[in-house]
């Protein structure tokens, strides 16, 4: 048993030796000289892959989005950019163009999941999202929807799940729809415990229940008086912007004098403090009949990516189809030298499988 235990010790012995000779004693390593860092060795106990995949190269950290940048551009009237988006390719490109906000909207049921409304998506799925977003977007100030049924029962409840979209999101702020009393009340006690609130008013997609469908909001003066009111009580309860979504431009401008802190339009005319769009609308990435017919009007779209994607797919196909994919080129991995590859028929051979063992040598001598 001891000559066991003893073949065993030299054997672990061998094996860290190559990785940690440079290391023999504690004060190498508290002096900063460090372990061998040799291609071989470098990643010899480590989870992590030698090379970023998705991630890229690490760049310094870019200067952050706060609550202090927006209201700083709100004084000095410099228009705000907000896009909505869902997962870590778009927030990407979205941090990547300089974007002021990111909203992780419930928008997501629809353009991202096929819903034919917002309301199905869950907290769950809302806080998977979040993070997908907040590991692709370092600059953005980020916002997280509370989606349909997490916050209308109580203050109490809006707080518990507004806390989770910030613990486990990662998000910098939450966003709640419609601006009663009772939604007030909601806001006041989430911004009490800690966490700034953007509020929505006019369409609200959460309540197409009660409004009979996806239909403008303000199109008459009462109605116009009532979605300010509601973004009066929202602001005075302590959302630090509002998004007024589907209403004529007089009455957003009319929104936008009166409050004392940034409005955010979508389909609301050019007199908001700033504007947003979903990143799927306006790259005009979904091409089918369906999605064209239910596109926003409000919607410009910046680029035809869909139509770009759906060319490439069929090239994909078509290639598959006539074995022009994959090429050489793109077939870049070797068995070794020619001997290798006589063995590995060899052995196939030898092992019984034949058939595989004739392709090899097929194909070795094409």
């Amino acid at each position: 048993m001891q000559a066991a235990l003893q073949t065993a010790a030299r054997r672990s012995k061998a094996i860290l030796a190559p990785s940690w000779s440079a290391c023999s004693t504690i004060e190498a390593l508290a002096q900063g000289q460090g372990c061998p860092t040799s291609s071989n060795s470098s990643r010899n106990f480590s989870i992590q892959p030698e090379d970023t995949v998705y991630g890229g190269p690490t760049a310094p950290l870019p200067k952050r989005v706060t609550l202090r940048t927006l209201q700083n551009k709100y004084r000095k009237k410099q228009p705000i950019s907000m896009v909505t988006a869902y997962d870590y390719p778009s927030a990407v490109h979205v941090d990547s163009a300089g974007i002021d906000i990111l909203l992780v909207g419930d928008s997501v049921a629809m353009v991202v999941h096929g819903h034919d409304t917002t309301l199905p998506v869950t907290l769950n799925e809302m806080i998977l999202h979040c993070k997908a977003v907040y590991r692709g977007a370092r600059r953005p100030f980020l916002v997280g929807d509370l989606p349909f049924g997490c916050y209308e029962s109580s203050p109490q409840e809006a707080v518990k799940n507004a806390v989770r979209i910030m613990k486990e999101g990662n998000m910098d702020a939450v966003k709640l729809e419609g601006g009663g009393p009772h939604r007030a009340a909601s806001v006041r006690a989430v911004v009490e415990s800690g966490i700034a609130v953007m509020g929505h008013v006019g369409l609200l997609p959460q309540s197409i229940s009660v409004l009979g469908g996806f239909r403008p909001q303000g199109q008459s003066a009462a109605s116009a008086i009532q979605v300010l009111q509601n973004a009066k009580a929202l602001q005075d309860a302590g959302c630090f912007a509002v998004v007024l979504e589907c209403l004529p431009p007089i009455v957003a401008q009319a929104l936008t004098k009166e409050l004392t802190i940034p409005t955010i339009g979508i389909g609301a005319g050019p007199h908001c403090s700033g504007q947003v769009l979903v990143y799927h609308d306006l790259l005009g990435m979904m091409q089918h009949p369906h999605h064209a017919k239910v596109t926003p009007k409000f919607c410009k779209q910046y680029g035809n990516v869909g139509e770009v994607v759906q060319q490439a797919l069929q090239q994909y196909r078509a290639d598959v189809m006539s074995g022009a994919f994959p090429s050489e080129q793109f077939s870049p991995y070797k068995l070794g030298s020619e001997q290798e590859t006589a063995s590995f028929a060899e052995q196939l051979d030898a092992a019984g499988f034949h058939n595989a063992a004739k392709a090899v040598v097929d194909m070795s001598n094409s």
